[in-house]
C-alpha cells in the first residue's frame, strides 16, 4: 500500500529533521518497503500553539514521507515517531485504493505556495 506521512519536528536544527526521516526511511527499508519521496517543506508556523513534552510550540519544521510498505510497516513508523521526543505531531494517510491505474497517479510529494 501507498502512505504518506507528513511530520511536524521542533524547529532550530535541520540536523534533527534529517535524523528523524533517516530513522523512518531506514525502518521502512528494513521491512523491504520502497521509498516513493521525501520532501523538506521547512518551518512553517503552526495552526494554532501546541504543547508536547512540556513544551509550547508555535511553529515547526515540516517534512513529507511517501512510501509503498505493508500495514505492519506503517504502524512501526507511526509508533517510532510518536516516540521520538523531537517529533511535535504527524500524520499517515493511505493514497488511492491500492489498484496499480490509481496509485501510477501519484508523483512526489510536493508543497505549492
Amino acid at each position: 500500500m501507498l502512505y504518506e506521512v507528513i511530520g511536524i519536528v521542533r524547529p532550530g536544527n535541520l540536523a534533527e529533521v534529517k535524523e528523524i526521516v533517516l530513522a523512518a526511511g531506514q525502518l521502512v527499508l528494513q521491512q523491504k518497503g520502497v521509498i516513493r519521496g521525501i520532501s523538506n517543506w521547512g518551518v512553517f508556523m503552526l495552526p494554532k500553539a501546541t504543547s508536547v513534552h512540556q513544551m509550547r510550540h508555535h511553529t515547526g519544521h515540516y517534512f513529507a514521507m511517501r512510501f509503498d510498505s505493508s500495514i505492519k510497516t506503517q504502524q512501526a513508523v507511526r509508533n517510532m515517531l510518536a516516540l521520538d521526543p523531537r517529533m511535535i505531531r504527524h500524520a499517515a494517510v493511505k493514497l488511492g485504493d491500492g489498484k496499480l491505474s490509481t496509485m501510477s497517479r501519484f508523483g512526489k510529494p510536493e508543497w505549492n505556495e
